[in-house]
């Protein structure tokens, strides 16, 4: 039964990733499309296109200006924008980033998170009137992929990627928990990487490409209590599921990534990968976050509807798509290189939005096709 979870089935993401790239920088990417700044504008801007719901992120970096000193005074400037524009905000706890002196397996990391998350608990409660929907920890198995494994953010190590998961998983917990106290009728949503590994034409050990898929799901099963009960995981705690699908989420074992359109014939459906997570936790989801960049988005947009709503025919309790970012940025590593991969471009230096005419259109025409499927399926 729908119990109206979301304001709308389409959702937009503005992108606040905040961690230190593989140079040593500080990036943040909300500061970058002058996002905090322009939030008004930017709402009123998604009011003919049928998305009311948004995903947004405090920045962890930013708001902890000292350990346990927050300022959440430019997080309140996109609270109230949202009650003003009537916008329903999904909030991420940490979106690859904190401060400069954490990381996942400082002794104390688990402890300030917590301590976040039920001091902004408490500032939400103050200042909006929503239902608080919270993403404690963001892909918690790409953020310990990037971090343990490739070197790709604090700590920049490798052959350690699942003791950062777990490390992680520690905190996210304790931040459920810490939420949960401060206001018992919010939401958790954990959101994760939605992939899939091929074996090889002749690939004989099929038992380890298995351990590769099965292996995006370990975060949610720690939170969830399936694995490492000693971290206090529970049941519960999988309350909403947001999976993150791109056009290279599928790739070869031990081989190169499946890219689209080229390897589309090579790649599971996205509505069969949504079945077979949906079959293994039985909880409402959504995809949290998918798009693609340049001329081909809108394609890629116009691809990725149907097939959600074939996994909503095939018993998929999927309750939105959201397009991710909605607003184009700059590469993680690469400041000099833009991503045309938003609903808006921008326009620097004074990040003027562009909108993509051909995506508007495909989110205009495909806004009423979920609605009423939507409606079918409830």
């Amino acid at each position: 039964m729908n119990d109206n979870l979301f304001a709308s089935f389409l959702m937009g993401g503005y992108e606040c990733a905040d961690h230190v790239n593989r140079s040593g920088d500080r990036i943040n990417l909300l500061f970058e499309t002058q996002h905090h700044k322009c939030v008004a504008e930017d709402y009123s801007l998604l009011a003919g296109t049928g998305i009311k719901t948004v995903r947004e992120g405090i920045c962890w970096s930013n708001v902890e200006r000292h350990p346990f000193v927050y300022d959440f005074s430019e997080v309140k400037t996109r609270i109230l924008a949202a009650e003003q524009a009537g916008i329903q905000q999904i909030w991420d706890i940490c979106h690859f980033g904190f401060p400069d002196d954490l990381m996942p397996t400082h002794p104390k990391f688990t402890l300030r998170f917590a301590a976040l998350c039920s001091a902004f608990t408490r500032f939400y409660r103050q200042h909006s009137h929503q239902q608080m929907i919270v993403v404690p920890i963001n892909e918690i198995s790409f953020l310990s992929w990037h971090a343990g494994d490739v070197r790709g953010t604090t700590p920049f190590a490798i052959n350690s990627g699942f003791d950062i998961k777990y490390h992680l998983c520690k905190a996210a917990i304790a931040g459920i928990k810490a939420m949960k106290m401060a206001d018992p009728g919010c939401r958790i949503m954990l959101v994760e990487p939605l992939v899939k590994v091929h074996a090889k034409e002749g690939e004989m050990n099929l038992e380890e490409v298995q351990g590769h898929n099965e292996s995006q799901f370990q975060a949610m099963d720690i939170i969830g209590g399936r694995m490492n009960p000693e971290l206090g995981g529970e049941p519960a705690f999988l309350d909403i599921l947001g999976f993150n699908y791109y056009y290279d989420n599928q790739w070869e074992h031990n081989g190169d990534r499946y890219h689209w359109p080229a390897d589309s014939y090579r790649q599971e459906p996205l509505s069969s990968l949504l079945l077979l997570a949906y079959q293994r936790y039985q909880r409402p989801m959504i995809i949290a976050e998918t798009g693609h960049f340049d001329e081909t988005r809108a394609d890629w947009f116009e691809q990725v509807i149907p097939e959600c709503l074939k996994a909503m025919n095939m018993g998929v309790d999927l309750r939105g798509v959201c397009l991710y970012p909605l607003i184009g940025r700059l590469d993680w590593d690469n400041p000099e290189h833009y991503h045309g991969s938003g609903l808006w471009d921008i326009n620097n230096p004074v990040k003027e939005r562009i909108v993509h005419e051909p995506l508007l259109l495909r989110i205009r025409q495909f806004d009423s096709i979920a609605k009423r499927q939507a409606v079918l399926n409830y």
